[in-house]
């Protein structure tokens, strides 16, 4: 398995482009723990990638996540990724805690790439000096990405032993890597000026 097979099966899956984006990020995320944390940078990238690759088709609890683990079993991922992935769902902590660093991250990274995506689109300069002073205030906005779970980014970086602060910082770094790809590259005044 590799990340060309997971994007084969992602785009077989996920036709929203939204959906896509946010793995993207989510995967961007990973990939920078990884190398942060010496991790190997293919299997974290998998992991993010896939992690919600059967949303579109099983939105619900708890077959998001149980069913698509099916899937991923039958293409062959291992069971490392499938394993995080399941983990990422309240549902399945029970048989599968998040109790390594593969699965500590993914969870903390899903809710938070998500809002900041969300925070960023706002903005003219989209991620481009994008603080987590911004992030934190806009987080108190509940109407704001109402369906993101503020709670889930707290606990996430609770459970990387990580100040919330420095947490989004890593995600925005990692975002910015893939700004095109999340439709987040600034905005260029020149396009709209008047002719």
């Amino acid at each position: 398995m590799n990340r060309e097979n997971a994007w084969e099966i992602l785009t077989e899956h996920v036709k929203s482009e939204s959906l896509r984006r946010h793995c993207l990020a989510v995967e961007s995320a990973m990939v920078h723990f990884a190398h942060l944390g010496g991790h190997d940078e293919q299997t974290w990238s998998i992991t993010g990638l896939l992690h919600d690759f059967d949303y579109e088709i099983f939105p619900n609890p708890p077959d998001h996540t149980r069913e698509g683990a099916k899937i991923l079993k039958e293409r062959g991922v291992p069971e490392e990724i499938i394993d995080a992935i399941l983990s990422h769902a309240e549902w399945n902590l029970d048989t599968h805690p998040r109790d390594t660093p593969l699965r500590k991250t993914l969870f903390a990274v899903d809710e938070l790439c998500g809002f900041i995506h969300a925070v960023a689109r706002l903005r003219p300069t989209r991620l481009d000096g994008l603080k987590a002073k911004s992030v934190k205030k806009k987080m108190k906005q509940a109407s704001f990405a109402a369906a993101v779970n503020r709670q889930d980014i707290h606990d996430g970086a609770a459970l990387l032993e990580m100040e919330l602060d420095e947490l989004i910082g890593h995600c925005v770094a990692a975002l910015s890597t893939v700004a095109e790809e999340l439709g987040l590259q600034e905005k260029d005044d020149t396009d709209s000026s008047p002719t």
